[in-house]
């Protein structure tokens, strides 16, 4: 790079400006790079482009390291580069052309005295700039020249000079501008012809390991975490980023101080104060202190602030600056992160009580159309929780305070509503947090409240507001329902929504999805507490099969959860299991916040494993499901908990436990056949096993007689009792039933192996043996086996029942190094453990169900069954079906 020592200036160098002012011989100094200067390659890399193109424009922000950046890159140019700050412009255009040539001269570029120099301070002469061009025009090698703080070239005229300059030139003269605001230029032809490169203030932005860097080379390491929070917070913004190191180093904890520093008391705020809004009319700071409290705005949202109709033009015109102003499309923009802190700042101490104002006003103008989020944001810092309700029960989003990704941010947010205002929403919402909450009586206390409010109201059918406000209102019926144990009122609240919904926008239901979910949620448990399954199931199934959405996520899983207990309460264990095992991935996969089924699917897991002796299983399970539910639990969970435990505790022999567990009231409007049923089934298993079979029956007599877990019991009890033929006509009335399970069935056939074998028919008593263990080993019922007697054991030990029995009920085969004969050789060991899921899959095959039959049932597709029987195939070392479910039942496998 050509640069000419001050000591030997050129002798044709002009000493003065137009003016006879001394030539101010740092406005053609490149800035000195500071010590802590960061190289990026990646902008020097873009910025090598300019030697291919006529004009090149870095745009950025004040303190976006733009002067930084261009200064080492010209530094390390070969060839002549000239260097020009732009301050002098205010002296006029002539003063401009004047220092333009003066740095063209101190750079080494051999300007003849034929082209002149400008006379006057304001205006130069058009031949000057003709033989100017024409004598760049005619260099081997372009000159260099970059003109720094050009954002100070306000007018027009200047700008169509350079423009003149440039069109004239052809490859002799590359212009670099450094600018705040886009040049008045045509860039247009430019960016069209392909002769511009340009570096914006987005390109400009630090790098989390460009800002690593920086903060090193300030003395300062922190964890690559920390780092792009950093980043994050300033936006990569150069000067944010140095000035917060520079005040970190004098810090005892820089570390934390990074993380928590009060923008508004730091050397940023300084900055930006005198660089961005000192600098601004009193108009556009006016503006800019006021949508500081705004997470977004447009020109609208700025207007309703300001209470001016100039906010389009000022928030171009800031854009256009690159005054801290994000644009993000369709018209609105948002604040640099800083910026804002420190405008927040200065509005409180200006303005003091105005930003509450401000508030109330952007969630007004936001309300009716705006999102739900900020208008409730805006409505709180406002304290207008009139606004607040309203927007949120207008816009039937109730729901998210139950359920989704915003429903701890609700009730956060709504938390800090006091007892006033008294109206129709704010007593909704305050029912809806009482009734989350599981506080019952409050909650029906404010639904009456809200009710009495709805009835005094003089209220506009044709407004969609209250209609969505009725809706609500049977909404948060339906739950009270639930929570209570009303059926019949779940099924009211339930008719009232439907008759509604038709007088709301149905954009609005399809914008909460999870309003929808939550009802059929409440009314299944509400029916399946009735014991009415098959309607249960409807309502259930209607949310569990429904599209994966965020919102309904954890709707989908309670609902799984409760079609798990039905299954469980028919006598279909592996079905019960499958269905909460998928509720707990679903579970797994959400945002999750208090539901009154929380913990249910664990509770049928616990039950299950129960059932299959697992019990150090089922107690894990068991916490795991009071851990989750915790006060929030409706009477369908509370009921299947009581149970649970109860049976977990007699299969431990703790009796008195169990009857205390069975005892366990569980307060409802309405009692729950399937509860009371399974109570006193409980109880008598209890009492039977403490030798107590005339009371254990007596326990059952009063049950509904279309319980079969009832009727097995009953039977059970009286043949304890010595009385066979009772026994047999409790069973006898399990014939009509349909849909029984294997849990129901395999206790049926063990009372009347029981019987036969006491009546000397053996053939009989080892047939019905038989058909429980195949029954059992299906599902891996192992309890009710246990259950039976002493009377089993024996016959366990004969063939071909022992054959049935050994590797899951009875210890299996000797061990591999025992020697058997050669026609009972054990078949050959696998090639590697089977996963849980290729268990999952030889268990339904074993049940005779087709592949889709099989991706139905475990929620996977048809593909991945096959996938999974394949590598089952593999490691059973067969190829069909039907072998591979022979392999794995003589293996103990199924």
């Amino acid at each position: 790079m050509a640069v000419l020592d001050d000591n030997g200036p050129d002798p044709t160098a002009e000493r003065a400006d137009p003016r006879g002012d001394p030539f101010l011989w740092t406005e053609f100094a490149i800035p000195d790079l500071p010590a802590s200067f960061v190289r990026r390659d990646r902008l020097v890399r873009h910025l090598d482009e300019a030697l291919h193109t006529p004009l090149t424009v870095v745009d950025g922000a004040a303190g976006a390291g733009k002067t930084l950046l261009v200064a080492d890159w010209a530094s390390a140019c070969e060839g002549s580069v000239a260097w020009l700050t732009a301050q002098v412009t205010v002296k006029g255009c002539g003063t401009f052309w004047a220092y333009l040539l003066q740095a063209l001269r101190r750079a080494g570029v051999a300007l003849s005295t034929g082209i002149g120099k400008p006379t006057e301070a304001d205006r130069v002469d058009e031949g000057l700039l003709t033989r100017l061009a024409a004598e760049l025009s005619r260099r081997d090698r372009p000159v260099i020249l970059v003109i720094d703080e050009y954002d100070r070239v306000t007018g027009p005229e200047i700008a169509d000079q350079l423009e003149f300059l440039l069109r004239h030139t052809a490859q002799g003269m590359r212009l670099v501008l450094v600018t705040r605001t886009e040049p008045l230029l045509s860039l247009h032809r430019h960016r069209a012809a392909g002769a511009i490169t340009e570096i914006r203030n987005s390109e400009l932005a630090f790098t989390t390991r460009e800002a690593a860097d920086l903060l090193e080379r300030h003395g300062l390491s922190l964890p690559a975490d920390e780092v792009s929070a950093l980043v994050e917070r300033t936006r990569g913004w150069a000067a944010g980023l140095r000035l917060s190191a520079l005040a970190a180093r004098t810090e005892p904890d820089p570390r934390r101080y990074l993380k928590e520093f009060e923008v508004d008391r730091s050397t940023i705020a300084d900055f930006l104060l005198a660089e961005v809004l000192r600098r601004q009319s009193a108009e556009t700071q006016d503006l800019l202190l006021r949508i500081s409290i705004l997470d977004r705005f447009c020109a609208a949202l700025a207007d309703e602030l300001t209470g001016r109709c100039d906010a389009e033009l000022l928030l171009a015109d800031l854009h256009r600056e690159n005054a801290f102003i994000e644009h993000l499309g369709h018209g609105w923009f948002r604040l640099h992160p800083l910026f804002r802190e420190i405008l927040r700042a200065h509005l409180r101490v200006r303005s003091p009580g105005l930003e509450a104002e401000l508030h109330r006003r952007a969630a007004h103008w936001m309300r009716p159309t705006g999102p739900l989020a900020e208008t409730l944001d805006h409505a709180a810092a406002a304290d207008d929780w009139e606004c607040a309700t309203g927007a949120l029960i207008g816009d039937l989003a109730i729901g998210e305070l139950f359920t989704g990704l915003h429903a701890g941010t609700l009730s956060e947010l709504f938390s800090r509503m006091g007892p006033e205002p008294r109206s129709p929403a704010t007593h909704l919402v305050r029912a809806a947090r009482e009734l989350h909450q599981c506080h019952v009586e409050r909650g029906l206390a404010r639904l009456e409240e809200a009710g009495r409010a709805l009835a005094g109201d003089v209220l506009d059918d044709a407004d969609p507001e209250p209609a969505a406000t009725r809706l609500t209102q049977a909404f948060l019926e339906a739950l009270a329902a639930r929570l209570t144990g009303s059926p019949g009122r779940a099924e009211t609240a339930a008719q009232a929504v439907e008759e509604l919904r038709h007088e709301v926008p149905g954009r609005l239901l399809d914008e909460h999805p999870e309003l929808t979910a939550l009802l059929s949620a409440h009314l299944g448990s509400a029916r399946l507490w009735a014991g009415r399954f098959t309607e249960a199931r409807s309502a259930l199934s209607t949310v569990a099969e429904s599209c994966p959405e965020p919102a309904t996520a954890q709707v989908r899983a309670e609902c799984l959860g409760h079609l798990a207990l039905i299954d469980y309460l028919k006598g279909w264990p592996g079905r019960a299991e499958r269905k909460a095992s998928a509720a707990l991935c679903t579970v797994g996969h959400c945002a999750q916040s208090p539901v009154p089924g929380a913990g249910l699917e664990s509770l049928v897991l616990a039950a299950v494993a129960a059932d299959r002796d697992e019990l150090d299983r089922a107690e894990a399970l068991l916490v795991t499901a009071v851990d989750a539910g915790g006060p929030s639990s409706d009477p369908v969970t509370r009921a299947a908990q009581a149970i649970v435990t109860g049976r977990i505790l007699l299969a431990r022999g703790k009796t008195q436990d169990a009857l205390e567990a069975a005892d366990r009231a569980v307060a409802a409007e309405v009692p729950s056949p399937w509860a009371q049923a399974h109570a006193a089934l409980l109880a008598s298993a209890a009492h039977l096993a403490e030798g107590r079979p005339d009371l254990a029956a007596k326990l059952l007599e009063e049950e509904p007689g279309d319980e079969p877990v009832c009727l097995v019991g009953a039977a059970q009890a009286e043949l304890a009792a010595g009385r066979t033929d009772p026994a047999l006509e409790l069973l006898d009335r399990l014939r009509p039933q349909r849909g029984l399970g294997p849990a129901v069935t395999v206790r049926a056939a063990l009372v009347r192996a029981q019987v036969a074998g006491g009546s000397g028919d053996r053939a009989t008593q080892r047939r019905l043996v038989a058909q429980a263990l195949r029954e059992a080993r299906r599902e891996g019922l192992r309890r009710p086996l246990l259950d039976a007697g002493p009377w089993l054991r024996p016959l366990l030990t004969t063939m071909p029942l022992r054959a049935l029995a050994e590797g899951w009920l009875i210890p299996g085969p000797p061990p591999s190094g025992t020697p058997v004969p050669s026609a009972e050789q054990p078949p050959l060991p696998m090639v590697d453990e089977l996963s849980a899921r290729e268990r999952d899959v030889l268990r339904r095959l074993a049940e005779m169900m087709s592949t889709e039959e099989i991706a139905a049932d475990l929620y996977v597709s048809v593909n991945t069954v096959k996938t999974h029987l394949k590598s089952a195939y593999r490691k059973l070392a067969v190829n069909r079906r039907y072998d591979a479910v022979h392999r794995a039942r003589d293996l103990g496998l199924l």
